[in-house]
């Protein structure tokens, strides 16, 4: 996924990014909101962060700040972004409307969501569901679409849209399945989970 494709940054803004890992995204939206502009990301795993911050450090990247935390419990004051993006990450959150609950209360009024994230078409077999191999590959915990929409509402969002998805085969599925039993006799796995693109904004007031 590319979230900062469809985030309309813009030089000066502040942006947050969701479970930032290594830095990628962070320092793509940095690039583009500039000197001006700022980017915290926020992870979860020291090791993560670590690695990230010394990236921003060896490449001069002054304005992206990495805090360690978890996406549901966010270290940063409410109303301070334009922006939060997100990389394939809240689909492995248990709360999910934790959330977006938390996106919504870091964002300033008029603010936007910019999320790439996996969403169900279709029930996976249980033992999709159960693979750890099919988890860390951002499947086994993705709900369907109407789920995530309906997490996005409750949290306050207006405005959502799927800016575009694109479907898994079923060979590209049975790649993040890990070998043994759960890849054995899974049927076809085509038509079931697709890589979605969901923008929504939170109201001016």
């Amino acid at each position: 996924g590319n979230p900062t494709a469809i985030a309309s940054l813009k030089p000066g803004m502040v942006v947050v990014d969701l479970g930032s890992g290594g830095g990628i995204d962070a320092f793509l939206s940095a690039k583009k909101v500039g000197t001006k502009g700022k980017v915290y990301g926020i992870d979860m795993t020291p090791e993560m962060i670590n690695r990230a911050r010394k990236t921003a450090k060896e490449n001069g990247y002054d304005n992206v700040e990495f805090r360690l935390g978890e996406i549901e419990h966010m270290p940063l004051d409410a109303g301070v972004a334009d922006v939060v993006i997100s990389n394939c990450v809240i689909n492995l959150s248990p709360d999910k409307e934790g959330v977006f609950r938390e996106a919504y209360r870091v964002l300033k009024p008029g603010g936007k969501v910019a999320i790439s994230d996996i969403v169900l078409l279709s029930e996976l077999p249980d033992a999709v569901r159960e693979d750890l191999g099919a988890w860390s590959h951002c499947v086994s915990g993705a709900v369907t679409e109407a789920e995530y929409k309906g997490a996005m509402k409750r949290a306050g969002f207006v405005r959502i849209k799927v800016e575009d998805r694109v479907v898994y085969t079923h060979e590209q599925l049975s790649d993040y399945v890990s070998s043994g039993d759960a890849k054995r006799d899974l049927g076809d796995l085509s038509d079931m989970v697709a890589s979605y693109r969901i923008t929504a904004s939170k109201p001016e007031r």
